[in-house]
């Protein structure tokens, strides 16, 4: 039987995912020989909508090199030699950090040749970052391909570009139409296209200008080619040791219990969030400082404030919130997932959101707990940690957690960015393995607010710059009903699930809730995740979604 494209889509990420564990714990390969070589093919094969024109051999794609730059160190591009390692000790060094806005990491340049990368955020951490760089290099090859003739020979073009370059870093003048009109024809595009290009890349707060870029991109393929100066990628030992481990989520859940503990919070009823780290406080202070009496009330104020208008209220709520309950817990563990803690025994009014009371005896009051966005295998990692009892000394103090509800940002196969998705169900992505669940929010819930709701299961996958149309189709008309894909949902629910019904350290009857908004549509041309940020369209969503668990949580 002939294969599907679908079925060849799911057999690449297969490959993928085996030869990076295999590279991994091999601890180092280059990434251009005959080691990387298995990864370069099967990403080709399974061509991702995020990274567009990769299979073309003369076409460097642009939007996905930015999407790339934008999560990894700014530089990344210069250096030879990538080496992966976990927390070990730099942060006391001279080196400054370098953090990418986008993937929050620590990165160290050690010097002109050497990266190294912090990976604290568990095994998807390590694939995309793997996946962005082995898309990196194939670009880098294309770049060395078109600067050269079929005989070998270096192209005016390039020595151009060289000299552009040098310019740029000694803050010298040049003609940028002449510049756009070389560098055109080494990424393989129009001078329109490259002119586009360029204006994007220096809008960008973590990259490199785009010619500096595709020269030095281009400088490491063909000092390799030419001079045999390979790039590599190497893993730490201490990494390889850790990895898995829980080392990270273990040091986040503790010095959060420990500060329940701290406040005497641990037996009142607890209510774990994982959304953003605004939503949440807005949407319980605004009217408690405000006097705001609907949702309404309550998404204006956020708007002024999310655009930054004159005269919003984001310090006066973020002030009084410090004065009433609200506990802002950092986080120095390494996993970079900040929390907080919001005592509604401290509010002055009785009131949770407008129309919703809250018991009049303080000690029956909740606590919640909200901590920000996790990634991938992250999730199982935190919230595996954070629902275990306590360890104080020889005793174990289960905490009292009656809820756990993710808002989460996906990309959706229906509607449009800012739409809505409310799962009953998470499959993993090419397994059989399945998670449904009783979810207390429904449809229902979000009708009427002019946003698209859609309902059905969510696909958790390996990455989500992995995906292709093939596959997501195949998910959408098949009977699994898919209606989205993220990365997190599955590994939130097998964490509830073995707490709740295994290990009995939290109720077996905890109430769940799940709501997603879409970031994007990978089906959509134009509409990826290298489409750009949600911004402002991202707002409505998440608040409304922070407004319904609330009203769903107390009703």
């Amino acid at each position: 039987m002939k294969r599907t494209r679908a079925q060849e889509s799911r057999a690449a990420i297969e490959r993928l995912y085996i030869t990076m564990r295999h590279l991994f714990t091999r601890g180092s390969y280059k990434p251009m020989g005959v080691s990387g070589e298995s990864l370069v093919q099967s990403l080709m094969v399974l061509s991702p909508e995020i990274y567009g024109t990769i299979t073309n051999p003369e076409k460097v794609e642009l939007d996905g090199l930015l999407y790339v730059m934008e999560r990894l160190p700014r530089g990344i591009e210069e250096c030879r030699l990538v080496r992966l390692i976990s927390r070990e000790g730099l942060e006391t060094s001279h080196l400054s950090p370098i953090v990418p806005p986008k993937r929050k990491r620590n990165c160290y340049r050690l010097d002109e040749q050497v990266m190294y990368v912090e990976m604290t955020r568990g095994r998807s951490d390590i694939y995309d970052i793997l996946t962005h760089l082995t898309f990196l290099y194939i670009e880098s090859n294309k770049i060395y391909n078109n600067s050269t003739d079929p005989k070998g020979k270096i192209s005016l073009n390039w020595t151009m570009l060289e000299d552009v370059v040098k310019k740029e870093s000694a803050g010298e003048d040049f003609d940028r139409e002449a510049a756009a009109a070389y560098l055109s024809h080494l990424i393989g595009r129009t001078f329109e296209e490259t002119v586009a290009a360029v204006d994007k890349f220096e809008r960008s707060s973590n990259s490199n200008s785009l010619f500096s870029i595709v020269y030095h991109m281009g400088k490491l393929a063909l000092e390799e080619a030419k001079h045999n100066h390979d790039r590599e990628i190497s893993f730490s030992a201490t990494l390889r040791e850790r990895i898995g481990h829980h080392v990270y989520g273990e040091l986040w859940a503790n010095k959060i219990k420990m500060t329940l503990d701290k406040l005497d919070l641990l037996k009142r009823p607890i209510h774990v969030i994982s959304a953003n780290l605004h939503s949440v406080l807005n949407t319980i202070y605004a009217p408690q400082k405000l006097g705001s009496k609907t949702y309404e009330d309550i998404e204006k104020v956020v708007m002024d404030i999310s655009v930054n208008a004159k005269g919003n209220h984001g310090k006066a709520i973020y002030d009084y919130a410090t004065k009433h309950g609200f506990v802002d817990i950092p986080d120095e563990s390494g996993t970079n997932i900040g929390a907080q803690i919001i005592d509604t025994a401290l509010l002055e009014k009785a009131e949770i959101i407008p129309g919703i009371e809250l018991p009049k005896e303080k000690e029956k009051r909740p606590v919640f707990v909200v901590m920000d966005y996790a990634f991938g295998e992250q999730a199982y990692e935190c919230f595996d940690e954070l629902l275990k009892p306590y360890k104080k000394g020889d005793k174990e103090l289960p905490l009292n957690i009656v809820s756990t509800s993710i808002m989460g940002k996906a990309g959706i196969l229906y509607g449009g960015k800012g739409d809505l998705m409310i799962p009953d169900a998470h499959v993993f992505e090419g397994t059989a393995d399945n998670y449904p669940f009783k979810n207390e929010l429904k449809k229902s819930d979000f009708e009427g607010f002019g946003l698209g709701v859609y309902s059905g299961s969510m696909v958790t996958v390996l990455g989500t710059s992995l995906q292709n149309k093939d596959i997501l189709k195949y998910f959408m008309e098949s009977s699994w009903n898919a209606v989205g894909l993220e990365m997190e949902g599955a590994h939130y629910q097998k964490a509830i699930q073995s707490a709740s019904k295994i290990r009995k350290s939290i109720k077996s009857n905890v109430k769940v809730l799940y709501a997603y908004y879409a970031s994007d549509n990978p089906l959509e041309t134009g509409s990826t995740l290298a489409s750009g940020a949600l911004g402002m369209e991202g707002v409505r969503p998440t608040y409304l979604i922070t407004y319904k668990i609330l009203e769903k949580l107390f009703m």
